[in-house]
């Protein structure tokens, strides 16, 4: 089919890379302004955290017994290290329960308990689908006003970004960090979902799957 003689194939190409670029600005301002936010609420000094009746563990995978999934041993690690620091008294354990084999809540607590954290400390929510979910429950269902937040540094700016829209006071505790290495697709997934993080906050008014 011919173009229309007013439409060059070089206009559309312009157009095109110009598309391209905005939104390549779009994906880095986006990912900024979190990391921007999240500047000086972010730690990995468990010792050195003020003292917080509640903690709320981001959930992850935690792989098989053949391949354990890193992220996970070291969310349970910092956590059980604040646990015995003295610096929390309850624990949300907040992960992905959809499906009757797959159960990142119960497997969280589990870990917890094996290294010494009281199953009465621990609070379980089973419908923490996603960050959005798991902060929005937080302050609806569970009651926090104020928290530590337990997740990998890279997932940390999105995480306060919604603990803020949620309306808790959240303070980021980095978990053992991953090198690129090893996590390069988590990594480029994370900053697209701080884009979809904005657009869920901003434009979208993106409400949790289960609210109660």
């Amino acid at each position: 089919m011919k173009l229309p003689s007013s439409i060059s194939l070089r206009r559309i190409v312009r157009i095109f890379v110009v598309l391209v670029l905005v939104g390549i600005a779009a994906v880095a301002g986006c990912s900024w302004w979190m990391i921007a936010r999240a500047s000086g609420r972010i730690t990995r000094d468990t010792n050195n955290v003020p003292t917080h009746e509640t903690v709320i563990v981001l959930g992850t995978s935690p792989g098989t017994a053949a391949a354990p999934n890193v992220f996970f041993i070291n969310r349970i690690a910092t956590t059980t290290a604040l646990w015995k620091a003295g610096k929390v008294r309850r624990i949300i354990v907040s992960g992905d329960n959809r499906r009757n084999d797959y159960n990142e809540p119960s497997a969280m607590r589990a870990a917890l308990m094996a290294g010494g954290v009281p199953r009465d400390a621990i609070v379980l929510d089973y419908a923490g689908l996603r960050t959005l979910d798991t902060m929005y429950r937080a302050a609806r269902v569970f009651q926090v006003g104020k928290a530590l937040v337990v997740t990998d540094d890279w997932h940390l700016p999105r995480a306060l970004f919604l603990a803020d829209h949620a309306g808790i006071e959240a303070t980021g505790v980095a978990s053992k960090d991953v090198s690129w290495r090893r996590s390069p697709g988590t990594r480029v997934r994370e900053v697209l979902s701080r884009v979809k993080s904005v657009l869920d906050i901003y434009v979208l008014g993106t409400k949790p799957r289960f609210e109660q």
